[in-house]
C-alpha cells in the first residue's frame, strides 16, 4: 500500500473488496470459485503470510503449510534487508534517508497485511518526520489500512489527528484528499448527509484514486445526495453538474435512478431501483446499510410523489410506479407507522388523504410552548429575589 500509481487504486484495496465478495452469501459459487484463485494469486504475489494465516483460520482459504511456511521465510529475508538498510542509514547516512528506511519498513508490514506491526512502524516512522506533509501522508496510510479492516474507531481517530495537523499547516491537495477520506467515513457510519456535503465539495478536486475509481465516487456521491438533499439542490448540484455529467451514463442503472426520481417518472424510477440494490448489496461500505439505505430512498420517492397531492387514490399511486395495489397498500402502511410518511389510508375508499404538518404552525406553537417555559422560570426567579 505504497500509493501506487496516479489514478490507480490500490491493490489492497481491491484485494479487500474480492475478500468482502468471497464471503458475500449472494454471490454465485461459480463466482466465488473464480475469486478465490484471483485472492490467493494476490496473496502470494505481495508475500501476505499474516492474512493468508488469517484466512486459513476462518476458512475463507484452505491452508497450504508449504506456502505458508515459504511466505514466512521471504518475509523474514526481507524484514532483514530492510532493518540492515535502516542500521546502514543511522551510521552513515542523513536524518531523511533514515526516515525513508523506516517508512520502507512500514510500507512492506502494510502490503504483507501486518497490521499491528505496519501502525507501529508508522508511529516509528512519524518520531522521525518533521514536515507536516509528510506526517499527513503518514495519516493516509493508516487510513488505507485502517479501510482495508473496516477498523472506523481508527479511521476516526486517524481524521482527527490529520484535522490537527492542519492547523499546523499543509497544502489544500491534501487536504481536499482528506474530505474524500472523511466523507468515505461518513457514509459508512451511516452518516449520509454529511458524506454528501463532503462528496459534493471534493467534485472538481478528486484526487483520492487510491481508495476508489472516480466512477465509484460519483456513485456514492449521487447516492447520498439523493436521499439528503432537497429537489432544488439535486437540480444544481447533482443532476446538473457537469463533472457528474461526464460519468453519469458509464455506471449501470444511475442516470436512470437519478433522472427518473427528478423527473417524476416513477415506473422508470422503479425498474433501476432494481438494479441499483444490486450494486448496493454489493459494495462494502453500503452492504450494512443496505435496507435502510432501501428505506430512505421509498421515503423520498413516495414523499415526493405525495406531496403533489391532497387527496389521490391508492390504484392511481399503483398505476404511477407500475406495481399492485396491494404492494402500495402494505408499503405505505408500514411508512405511515414508522412516522416517515404524513398521509392516511382511507381503506373503503380506496384513498390516500395527506396530512402533512405545517412548518410554521410547528415554529409558531415551539415558540409559544418555550415563551411559557420562559416566562415560569422569570416568576420563579422574582420570587427567590422578593424574599
Amino acid at each position: 500500500m505504497d500509493g501506487g500509481a496516479e489514478g490507480t487504486q490500490q491493490p489492497h484495496l481491491i484485494l479487500a473488496h474480492k475478500l468482502f465478495l468471497l464471503t458475500h452469501p449472494d454471490v454465485q459459487d461459480i463466482e466465488k470459485v473464480q475469486l478465490k484463485t484471483e485472492v490467493l494469486d494476490s496473496i502470494k504475489s505481495d508475500g501476505m503470510a499474516p492474512l493468508y494465516e488469517t484466512l486459513a483460520a476462518s476458512s475463507v482459504l484452505e491452508l497450504d503449510q508449504s506456502l505458508l511456511d515459504s511466505m514466512r521465510a521471504n518475509n523474514e529475508e526481507e524484514l532483514k534487508k530492510l532493518d540492515d538498510k535502516i542500521a546502514d542509514a543511522e551510521e552513515n547516512l542523513g536524518e531523511s534517508e533514515v526516515r525513508e528506511a523506516h517508512l520502507a519498513k512500514a510500507l512492506y508490514f502494510i502490503r504483507i497485511s501486518d497490521k499491528e506491526k505496519a501502525l507501529e512502524q508508522l508511529k516509528l516512522t512519524e518520531g522521525k518526520t518533521v514536515a507536516v506533509g509528510q506526517k499527513m501522508d503518514l495519516v493516509f496510510y493508516t487510513l488505507q489500512l485502517a479501510f482495508f479492516y473496516m477498523d472506523f474507531d481508527l479511521v476516526s481517530k486517524s481524521i482527527d489527528k490529520a484535522k490537527k495537523l492542519f492547523e499546523e499547516g499543509g497544502d489544500w491537495e491534501r487536504k481536499n484528499r482528506l474530505k474524500v477520506y472523511e466523507g468515505l467515513y461518513c457514509m459508512s457510519t451511516r452518516n449520509f448527509k454529511k458524506a454528501a456535503s463532503l462528496f459534493l465539495g471534493s467534485i472538481s478536486t478528486f484526487t483520492t484514486y487510491e481508495i476508489f475509481p472516480y466512477e465509484t465516487f460519483i456513485f456514492y456521491t449521487v447516492l447520498t445526495s439523493i436521499i439528503t438533499l432537497d429537489r432544488v439542490s439535486l437540480k444544481q448540484k447533482v443532476v446538473d453538474a457537469p463533472e457528474i455529467l461526464t460519468v453519469l451514463g458509464k455506471i449501470p442503472f444511475l442516470s436512470e435512478f437519478l433522472n427518473s426520481l427528478y423527473e417524476c417518472q416513477y415506473k422508470a424510477f422503479f425498474s433501476a431501483f432494481a438494479g441499483m440494490a444490486e450494486q448496493i448489496k454489493f459494495d462494502r461500505y453500503l452492504n450494512p446499510h443496505f435496507r435502510f439505505y432501501m428505506r430512505e430512498v421509498r421515503t423520498v420517492v413516495y414523499s415526493q410523489f405525495l406531496e403533489s397531492y391532497k387527496s389521490v387514490t391508492v390504484d392511481a399511486m399503483a398505476n404511477a410506479f407500475g406495481v399492485s395495489v396491494d404492494f402500495i397498500d402494505q408499503e405505505l402502511s408500514r411508512f405511515i407507522a414508522a412516522g416517515k410518511l404524513h398521509c392516511e389510508i382511507d381503506k373503503v375508499a380506496g384513498v390516500l388523504e395527506t396530512n402533512r404538518p405545517d412548518a410554521k404552525n410547528a415554529l409558531y406553537q415551539a415558540t409559544i410552548k418555550q415563551g411559557d417555559f420562559l416566562l415560569n422560570r422569570i416568576q420563579k426567579l422574582s420570587r427567590v429575589i422578593d424574599l
